[in-house]
């Protein structure tokens, strides 16, 4: 066996007899969530409601931020399921332009989706106003060698959106957010979202998406079901992490290396400058289960999902101090 099987073994074995969901553990979660403005507090087991707060009632959707990233990664896996696309094909095939550059010509759309293409961040296309983000997004500059470095931020998402445009186009009138509607967001039972599309129509990939704590579930428990009711080969591709940030797949965060590993707050390392970032040998929770996966959204907004406790976690809130470890210790405490 191979020293990281080894190692994930060994941290699934050690914590399969800890890691359980007590009615303490719903309560002490609870409390943390509220203590740090939390608004809205949803805990599904096997199918079943063990908690389902909301600290006002009049509250109903709340911004989800980056949690919007995931579910163009599930679009992503269910464009490649309808052979549309391959994640390790090079951007360069669909976009002649990237072609006689040696850097960008080399990046694959995988690469784009996990942040490991090299392309410089751009946060300012965030911004509101943009006439064309797609546009500006193949434009920047390629700062590291793709594959080498973890570079988080909207333009690789804005590269492989002008990619999946590209090759609908090339087959009918369908756009990237119609695609997205049709064989992700409505299967999920949700509907039109929260696009912050720029003056050509195109939407932001990296964040906007509005849900209740139910509506966010569902993408949860899709997880759980395997992919479907949308991807019939699963999610997998998704969740795994890659050489340059073991704790990234496509969209969600892994707690493979929980354990003996230290413990890395995501939001917190996000906030450096890439290059001072440090992703190796980091989990989100030592407490936690190694085959809890997490999406991430800022101020503190989570999805988690635990496929060994058939576990799916939604905390939503305003921005404050919120820590997923000291949330997932007090979910996972001893009764």
């Amino acid at each position: 066996m191979t020293r990281t099987f080894c190692l994930t073994l060994a941290c699934t074995m050690a914590h399969a007899a800890v890691a359980e969901v007590s009615d303490d553990g719903v309560r002490a979660a609870a409390t943390y969530s509220a203590a740090h403005r939390g608004t809205w507090l949803l805990v599904l087991e096997r199918g079943k409601t063990r908690l389902n707060v909301r600290q006002n009632r009049g509250e109903k959707a709340g911004k989800i931020f980056s949690g919007t990233k995931a579910f163009w990664s599930i679009a992503a896996l269910a464009a490649q399921e309808d052979g549309l696309l391959d994640l390790d094909e090079r951007a360069s095939a669909t976009l002649p332009e990237w072609g006689s550059d040696p850097q960008k010509s080399a990046v694959t759309l995988r690469q784009l989706l996990n942040f490991t293409s090299g392309l410089e961040p751009s946060f300012s296309l965030h911004n509101d106003r943009w006439a064309d983000r797609d546009a500006h997004a193949r434009a920047r500059m390629i700062v590291a060698a793709p594959g080498s470095s973890f570079i988080y931020g909207p333009a690789g998402l804005q590269v492989f959106h002008a990619v999946l445009a590209r090759k609908l186009a090339a087959r009918g009138k369908e756009t990237p957010t119609h695609f997205l509607e049709r064989r992700v967001l409505r299967p999920l039972g949700l509907g039109r979202q929260r696009y912050l599309a720029d003056r050509a129509g195109q939407p932001l990939l990296a964040t906007g998406f509005t849900m209740t704590a139910v509506q966010w579930a569902r993408l949860g428990q899709l997880v759980l079901a395997g992919g479907a009711p949308v991807l019939k080969r699963g999610p997998g591709q998704a969740l795994r992490g890659s050489n340059a940030n073991p704790m990234f797949g496509l969209g969600f965060w892994n707690n493979r290396l929980a354990g003996s590993f230290g413990e890395v707050e995501p939001e917190a390392m996000l906030a450096r400058k890439w290059h001072q970032q440090s992703w190796t040998n980091s989990c989100l929770c030592r407490a936690a289960p190694p085959d809890l996966i997490a999406s991430v959204g800022s101020g503190g907004q989570r999805l988690y999902v635990v496929p060994s406790k058939q576990l799916v976690v939604v905390r939503l809130g305003h921005v404050t101090d919120f820590s997923d470890g000291a949330f997932l210790r007090a979910l996972f405490s001893q009764p």
